[in-house]
């Protein structure tokens, strides 16, 4: 038998039918829909007069337009927001799909809520209106974004036309120094091979970085690589994510659990596997990583600056820097910030949240500036307030807030002023993305968390931990 990578063994164990060389038709395990790329798609349904046929291979969750102020009844005050809630549970309610709601005590980001309530599991095919499915390959799990239209065919078939992929594989060997988190490895990555690097490609992460990961650690890795194009990421399941995942499914018991388990250990790369395109990385020289543009790749060492604008890149360089007021030659360490945001489905796990608590101790938000931390899941802020996590970041002067996208992606009322500089845990750091002329710096919420607290860029191995 030829020698497969583990990306085409989840695509080959879910293609009910070979259209031609390019497209198969995909079975999908899971199909998680929120609140904002669904409306259309139920409406094509009613228009059709169809039905959901699984309904329960299919969970939705209100996440993008939902306020995260501290109360505790969540009113969605924008008219138009508050329709797009309202008709997700109708349309819930009238199919028979379950909905994680406004006021859901279990509420929060979908690919926060997803795996922590032990929907993913290695070997499965989860797709969602979202970009950053890719999160779910932290887990062996084959997951992706998809286009309203393939909403309604999904809800429809529970199957999507796809079109495959290439395979690429990122090794990275050795221990990331202290102060340096998946966060600043994927920064690093993206920067190296650019937006573009991975385009059309599923990436495969490996080696004994990855190897020495946390799952939450695996997620942020595998959520970014679509920063880079990536159309998927995965990491072969291993002991680590076996036990992440039968932590959280106690349905899979007995046989079924041998089963299972027997099944997840064939869920790696064959030895002689083909990849079009090999990466390595070696984690040991990896510093904190920033970014200092308007695009995820546009990222240096804390201790770097502003690049010069040359090249096939110099245009976007020049845009770049117009946008955020930086020149050629400008430190990113010691840049004044305005704001922190400490949330998104790349860095709102209580893993993310225990590592701002550390570097925050008994210090206090510095003066100027405001700084918000957004649990990912309900779960994760009934944890967080339970482990004394909340309270610290209370007392040091941050606002905690309820579950949500929040200002991500300024989709609610979380949005901030034109020319307003954010230290900020998220995934893009495109123009107006969280808010119309606000600048986005992306870095790890160990450094957002020392931004904070000294009101600049800062490199948090500078600041002497507490703990």
């Amino acid at each position: 038998m030829t020698a497969r990578t583990l990306y085409r063994k989840l695509v080959d164990a879910h293609t009910v039918a070979r259209l031609d060389e390019q497209n198969v038709l995909l079975f999908c395990d899971l199909h998680l829909m929120n609140e904002y790329t669904s409306p259309q798609a139920f409406a094509g349904l009613y228009a059709q007069g169809r039905g959901v046929p699984m309904p329960g291979q299919n969970v939705a969750v209100v996440s993008h337009i939902i306020p995260t102020h501290p109360t505790a009844i969540r009113v969605i005050a924008d008219p138009a927001s508050a329709r797009q809630a309202s008709n997700l549970k109708k349309n819930c309610d009238h199919f028979h799909i379950p909905l994680f709601d406004t006021n859901d005590a279990l509420q929060g980001i979908e690919h926060v809520v997803a795996p922590e309530h032990g929907m993913i599991r290695p070997g499965m095919v989860v797709i969602c209106g979202d970009s950053h499915t890719t999160t779910y390959g932290a887990l062996g799990t084959l997951g992706f974004g998809i286009g309203t239209s393939e909403v309604e065919h999904v809800l429809a078939t529970q199957t999507l036309v796809y079109r495959l992929a290439r395979d690429m594989r990122i090794r990275i060997d050795g221990a990331l120094p202290s102060g340096t988190t998946a966060k600043d490895l994927v920064l690093m990555i993206i920067s190296r091979i650019g937006a573009q690097g991975a385009r059309g490609f599923v990436v495969e992460f490996c080696g004994t970085t990855i190897d020495a990961m946390s799952i939450e650690a695996r997620f942020t890795l595998c959520n970014m690589a679509v920063e880079a194009g990536a159309r998927g990421a995965l990491i072969a399941p291993d002991p680590v994510a076996v036990e992440y995942v039968l932590a959280r499914a106690p349905d899979i018991d007995g046989g079924l659990r041998e089963a299972a388990l027997a099944h997840w250990a064939t869920l790696h790369s064959d030895r002689n596997a083909t990849f079009e395109i090999e990466h390595r990385f070696d984690a040991t020289e990896v510093p904190p990583y920033v970014t200092w543009g308007t695009s995820p790749d546009q990222a240096v060492a804390i201790t770097g600056v502003v690049p010069v604008a040359e090249g096939a890149q110099r245009a976007s360089i020049e845009q770049a820097q117009r946008y955020t007021s930086l020149a050629a030659g400008t430190p990113l360490e010691g840049l004044p910030v305005q704001h922190v945001f400490i949330g998104s489905c790349t860095n709102a796990r209580i893993e993310d949240l225990r590592a701002v608590a550390r570097v925050v101790g008994d210090r206090r938000v510095a003066a100027g500036v405001r700084a918000m931390v957004v649990p990912g899941s309900g779960a994760v802020r009934a944890q967080a307030e339970s482990e004394g996590i909340a309270a610290r970041l209370v007392r040091a002067g941050f606002e905690w807030r309820q579950p949500g996208c929040s200002m991500c992606l300024a989709m609610n009322d979380d949005v901030l002023p034109p020319g307003t500089r954010c230290a900020s845990t998220t995934n893009r750091n495109f123009e107006g993305r969280q808010g119309r002329g606000a600048i986005t710096h992306l870095m790890s919420p160990a450094m957002a968390a020392a931004a904070a607290l000294t009101g600049r860029i800062t490199d948090v191995r500078k600041l002497e931990t507490l703990e």
